[in-house]
């Protein structure tokens, strides 16, 4: 028996959009519809209960349309014609050989051979070959979170950043760390940890200073120093940010927009949820970072590095981190 799924209707929604798929944002890349219509299963959004109506299908199986060359059902007519163009061969690539449902597909692809890329962000000019990834990519620069879970409000600038939050409140974290045994909701998420705390390689490095870093996200931010970059806009005034941390902080400062998150025991307020871990942390009277050369105990790296020169230690010195999760010590260099 298929279950029925139901759909949310947003009245307030001029600034929610979707990441649409390619075939709509390519044939109209500059259409300012509001999507209303809301899949309660995978939080995607459409212009109109009939288009939610017929992707609801996609996670109920209901799909009556068969194709007469492989094993693949869809759950309309227009889906199976676009797909049995695919195998006539009737869009296709005359660089590789790939065959496409439609020519805006194919139009989409031949952009890859190319390397053409006509969609240009307005704040850092960064050049994009779909429409809707210079959309999505704005979002770094307005903060904007058009993105809200059920479950507890919080909200997202990505579909995708939703669909991996939801982990959290379903328990669900299959990537394990091997030295440490903390899971992760992502590969990529493990990986970056793995990088971060546990490997001592630092492959990238300041072009203005020569200063060396783990990974290419902690290169960029650390860049921004010395060009004064600030690429972080408040869509409601005319201040810029440096960091997106600093763009979150003043939206709900200035314009009460996003969520504070309150200490359950002093009640003090944070703007991320990593600065009141940290808190709750020195509460509990735990400090997990400790200086190899005294064994002086702290509650973050940056107060042990503050300690460092006591030791007559300017730059790096080996840190001894102890996790309490697994009883294992690590060493990694300041």
């Amino acid at each position: 028996m298929i279950s029925k799924l139901n759909y949310v209707f947003v009245a307030s929604c001029s600034q929610l959009k979707t990441e649409a798929d390619s075939r709509d944002i390519t044939t109209h890349p500059h259409d300012d519809k509001t999507w209303s219509y809301l899949c309660t299963v995978c939080h995607k959004r459409f212009t109109t209960k009939s288009n939610l109506t017929k992707h609801s299908k996609l996670h109920t199986g209901e799909n009556e349309y068969s194709c007469t060359q492989c094993d693949k059902r869809f759950s309309s007519q227009s889906g199976l014609y676009k797909h049995m163009n695919i195998h006539a061969g009737k869009y296709k690539c005359t660089e590789c050989g790939r065959c496409f449902g439609g020519s805006s597909h194919l139009a989409v692809h031949k952009r890859s051979h190319s390397g053409e890329k006509p969609f240009e962000c307005t704040v850092c000019s960064k050049r994009f070959a779909r429409s809707r990834q210079v959309v999505v990519h704005s979002r770094i620069h307005s903060g904007e979170k058009p993105y809200k879970c059920h479950m507890c409000e919080k909200i997202f600038s990505w579909s995708s950043t939703l669909h991996t939050h939801m982990n959290v409140h379903m328990g669900d974290k299959p990537y394990k760390c091997s030295v440490c045994n903390k899971s992760f909701s992502l590969s990529s998420s493990l990986q970056l940890h793995k990088r971060r705390i546990h490997s001592n390689r630092r492959l990238y490095d300041c072009p203005y200073c020569g200063k060396l870093f783990k990974t290419n996200s902690d290169l960029k931010s650390h860049v921004r120093i010395h060009t004064g970059a600030k690429s972080y806009s408040c869509r409601h005034c005319s201040q810029r940010f440096t960091r997106l941390d600093q763009l979150k902080t003043h939206l709900l400062k200035s314009h009460s927009e996003g969520t504070w998150l309150t200490c359950n025991i002093c009640q003090k307020k944070f703007s991320k949820s990593s600065n009141l871990k940290q808190h709750l942390l020195r509460h509990e009277g735990v400090k997990t970072y400790v200086c190899s050369h005294c064994a002086k105990c702290f509650c973050t790296v940056h107060e042990l590095k503050r300690h460092q020169p006591v030791h007559g230690w300017r730059f790096g010195v080996a840190v001894t981190r102890w996790s309490r999760s697994t009883q294992l010590l690590y060493i990694e260099p300041g």
